[in-house]
């Protein structure tokens, strides 16, 4: 068996079997050098981490095989654009490295960025098909941003984490300001888990009325978190942070759970709305666990409805519709919320099956002050009565709305002219005020 020297050591230590590329040891050495070549003059360079936005799915999709051909296209499309003496490096999966020895600020970062991001976009050849990614980028600037490699290499992942958090094809260069939002993200998360394993996410539940005389039909449940600390913390911010962290089925589980506990000691004849998210409606095992959930409290299926966006349907259309048809098949019905906001919600009308659709209160707040809003919201009324769909307007905040929806023929509103989101026992005393023949008992606050 043949001998392996020092030198052949060296080089498989510091190299990519797949790519060919130079690895992370590599970029240590090649930026260790750097700096002390410039330990006299130490003129700033830049390090970048570019990832591969939707890389997985593919690699899930076409196998392993089809994977590691488009990393080595990747690879090789990246040592032909990159400039002169720059040096790219495979650093770990679907990210690469880069060290751009004469990039000296921002803004020739993100030159670089968005033309490698460009080159990165055209289409793979896997053979019988092509496929296309986006890339999402972190940039880091020595010796702003860090003056060892370690340190340097943390700013530029931290600047690729926020790329990937505002979406697809992002590019992000490191600042201290970066630094601290992304430190009061991280802190956020720890406290939202915290509060959830400590049941401490509340359900608020606001009203859904019946316009034609203003009686309740059914309330939406919304999360509301109030943390020792951090104090309010908006749905806004806490909910697609649990989307984006990967903990929303947790989040989503303890408010169905405790808003169907609620909705037990309401009349029967009323209905608990409560929102799904996208993740929620990729994930397969999500019917099984609602209904489950149910099962547990007591609720019966058809008095839950759940709010889905078109654009939650349209992230894993597949998936969605699998989804939608087990709920409903148990008697859930299904809302489709922010209705006209989307890109082609008649198409989601035809290709899914709906209960209700709720009308944007981006329409409905200027119903009676824009000609525009009074007859697009006329026309999904009138749609759905077609297709035998029931209709709520959101955001009704005036009597002049509420009559204006109610001549147009709506059947059903929600806003704060009819009440704002209170907890479970405010919404107990809400129905004793407002439902016919209903008492609060003891057993029921308990």
């Amino acid at each position: 068996m043949p001998q392996v020297t020092h030198n052949e050591l060296q080089v498989l230590a510091y190299r990519d079997p797949l790519t060919g590329l130079g690895n992370r040891h590599r970029l240590r050495e090649k930026v260790r050098a750097l700096v002390s070549e410039r330990a006299e003059d130490p003129a700033p360079f830049t390090i970048g981490i570019a990832n591969l936005d939707g890389f997985k799915p593919i690699n899930d999709l076409f196998g392993s095989q089809a994977g590691d051909e488009i990393l080595c296209q990747v690879a090789h499309r990246l040592k032909a654009c990159i400039p002169d003496g720059a040096t790219v490096t495979r650093h770990e999966g679907d990210e690469f490295a880069f060290l751009l020895p004469l990039v000296f600020e921002k803004t020739s970062a993100e030159r670089i960025g968005l033309m490698i991001r460009e080159v990165l976009s055209a289409p793979y050849d896997l053979g019988d098909r092509n496929v296309r990614l986006s890339a999402s980028f972190g940039f880091a600037i020595y010796p702003f941003a860090g003056e060892e490699f370690d340190e340097l290499l943390k700013s530029a992942e931290t600047a690729l984490y926020r790329s990937k958090r505002r979406g697809r094809g992002q590019i992000t260069v490191y600042s201290r300001e970066i630094a601290q939002e992304m430190k009061r993200s991280t802190q956020l998360e720890q406290a939202l888990r915290n509060a959830i394993m400590a049941d401490a996410v509340d359900v608020h539940f606001q009203p859904i009325v019946r316009i034609r005389d203003g009686s309740v039909v059914g309330f939406e449940a919304l999360a509301r978190w109030i943390d020792a600390d951090l104090g309010f913390v908006s749905p806004a911010v806490f909910v697609p942070l649990a989307e984006e962290r990967g903990f929303i089925d947790a989040l989503s589980e303890t408010l169905l759970r405790k808003a169907a506990e609620a909705a037990l000691s309401w009349p029967r004849e009323l209905f608990l709305s409560f929102n799904l998210s996208s993740a929620q409606l990729m994930d397969p095992t999500t019917a099984p666990t609602i209904l489950a959930t149910l099962a547990r409290v007591g609720l019966d299926p058809v008095r839950l409805e759940l709010e889905i966006t078109e654009t939650a349907v349209m992230t894993s259309a597949d998936t969605a519709e699998r989804i939608i048809a087990e709920l409903r098949q148990a008697g859930v019905r299904i809302s489709l919320d922010d209705f006209g906001t989307g890109q082609s919600s008649l198409g989601r009308l035809r290709d899914f099956t709906f209960d209700k659709v709720k009308i944007d209160r981006a329409f409905v707040s200027r119903i009676t002050t824009d000609r525009a809003s009074e007859h697009i919201v006329k026309a999904i009324i009138a749609m759905c009565d077609g297709l035998d769909l029931q209709v709520v307007a959101e955001g009704i905040e005036e009597k002049a709305d509420a009559e204006k929806l109610k001549a147009l023929g709506c059947s059903m509103g929600q806003g704060y002219f009819y009440g704002r989101p209170v907890d479970a026992a405010a919404t107990l005393a809400y129905l004793e005020r407002n439902y016919r023949d209903f008492t609060v008992t003891t057993r029921e606050i308990a």
